[in-house]
């Protein structure tokens, strides 16, 4: 079966590595599982999709209660390493009114120095997807890790995530530039194409520029509640999202990269993709926490209520 990113494979066969962040958010009200990639890698599994997760937690409490739910999810974590010298990440997560967050990102945790092996390389070349995110090089070690894999993967996914202060313009570019596929928000597209120079004011022509910067001919940019807008080697297909009310965002933009992969790898209708995607990320905007329980049938009722 031909889709727009694998072809002639079934979905069952397909295969996705995440590599980055495993943590907790720790909210006002108590913890619960976070960290990008692990949300796109938890959001695959649930749809049907293979999903394997490259990261390290401590040898502690927090991070032993983190790999159960990792198992618990279905998530392979055959290269999660439990390292005995740095602690599980933790994220004080702060919500403003609108449900919209903030976040104090605790520095030197054990998914900073994901050290490279022969299992990690392994794993990433049997795999048809690398996702990978911005945080995860903002340390060294991590870093030399993440530059092995990118060039071992045969396909590989950016999702921009820009934290301040965890990042540099310079060091995002050169990440866009060996990317297959970069996905970030609206405020990330336009001070990223304005510190590439960009001369344009509008959204699409910023996606055109960075498209042809970076020679990267998949690019996707979420709106929040207006929506996203896809673009398949220069087509664009757009959503304008989905009335709801916003109980917390955290997760949302990882849960819908992890459906747009998903319909991208199964079917050949980046449209639905699209439409797709960004219902599963309303339908975790109202909902607490990054990684609620979704089935394809409540989605599908929530695209098309009876």
């Amino acid at each position: 079966m031909n889709s727009v990113l694998v072809n002639h494979k079934a979905k069952a066969d397909i295969n996705i590595s995440c590599f980055g962040e495993v943590l907790w958010d720790c909210f006002p009200d108590g913890k619960r599982v976070g960290g990008a990639p692990l949300n796109v890698c938890v959001r695959l599994n649930a749809l049907g999709i293979k999903g394997s997760m490259i990261s390290a937690v401590g040898d502690d409490q927090l991070g032993h209660e983190l790999l159960a739910f990792i198992d618990e999810r279905g998530v392979n974590r055959d290269c999660i390493a439990i390292n005995p010298h740095k602690s599980t990440s933790t994220v004080q997560v702060t919500l403003d009114k609108n449900g919209s967050a903030s976040y104090d990102i605790v520095a030197d945790t054990a998914w900073d120095n994901v050290a490279l092996t022969d299992t990690i390389i392994s794993q990433v070349k049997q795999a048809d997807v690398l996702v990978f995110g911005s945080l995860i090089g903002r340390s060294p070690v991590s870093l030399a890790t993440l530059t092995e894999l990118v060039n071992a993967a045969h396909f590989t996914v950016f999702d921009v995530n820009l934290r301040a202060p965890h990042y540099d313009i310079d060091s995002i570019v050169k990440l866009m530039n060996q990317a297959d596929f970069i996905k970030l928000n609206d405020d990330e597209l336009y001070e990223i194409a304005k510190a590439m120079g960009s001369p344009f004011n509008s959204l699409e022509q910023n996606v055109d520029y960075i498209a042809g910067q970076t020679q990267t001919q998949y690019l996707c940019v979420t709106k929040g509640s207006h929506g996203a807008l896809l673009s398949v080697k220069g087509q664009k297909f757009y959503n304008s999202g989905y009335l709801i009310n916003v109980v917390d965002t955290v997760g949302a933009g990882d849960s819908f990269l992890g459906s747009l992969l998903y319909q991208l790898c199964s079917d050949n209708n980046p449209q639905y993709a699209i439409d797709f995607a960004c219902a599963v990320g309303a339908m975790v905007a109202q909902s607490a926490g990054a990684t609620p329980l979704l089935t394809l049938e409540q989605i599908n009722t929530f695209m098309q209520p009876a």
